[in-house]
């Protein structure tokens, strides 16, 4: 009987500690939201010192290369519209992007967003960073054929991409809906 209790006890001990920093965790990436610059900073920062571990200790070449296929990916996602209009959906799908200039202005939403981009570039570089710490991710290969692997495939993925945008008339940057000046002209 006691033991029973202790153990539901320390169950639910161990269940409150991990929902706190479960809180806890979800709170800083809350306060990070708004700082994008200083975000994609220190991103920059974790990719930069990822990379010179690479170049100083001459090895993890296969953990650079999955990490650039998927950084890739994550861009691509980046790019690419929530709803491709190359499929051929319902109306109720939700919004489209215009395709005449006479229609009305609907801003580009991504089918990943910038914060998870964020987070994901971040999570997987840290992890990349990680992995060079253990010999059994440095498998020996020749690393000038996977940087051609690499270049050849982010330009074949950015020419079918290009061409999507152009397709279907869309640009991924835009910042804010087009504003119309005031007319002050106010006949009295």
């Amino acid at each position: 009987m006691m033991n029973e209790e202790n153990d539901q006890s320390s169950a639910n001990g161990g269940i409150k500690f991990f929902s706190r920093i479960s809180q806890v965790y979800q709170s800083l990436l809350d306060q990070w939201t708004p700082h994008t610059r200083v975000r994609w900073g220190a991103c920059i920062l974790c990719i930069l010192v990822f990379l010179l571990r690479i170049f100083l200790k001459h090895g993890w070449y296969i953990v650079t290369y999955a990490l650039g296929i998927y950084h890739l990916n994550l861009f691509i996602a980046f790019l690419t519209p929530k709803i491709d209009p190359s499929l051929d959906l319902d109306d109720d799908q939700g919004p489209e992007l215009p395709t005449r200039s006479n229609e009305e202005f609907r801003p580009f939403i991504r089918r990943l967003p910038e914060f998870k981009f964020w987070y994901a570039m971040t999570k997987s570089t840290i992890i990349g960073l990680i992995c060079t710490f253990f010999d059994v991710f440095n498998v020996p290969v020749f690393w000038p054929i996977l940087v051609m692997y690499f270049i050849t495939l982010f330009c074949l993925t950015m020419k079918r991409q290009i061409k999507h945008m152009i397709k279907y008339k869309y640009l991924p940057f835009t910042r804010n809906k087009p504003r119309y000046e005031k007319i002050n002209n106010v006949q009295k």
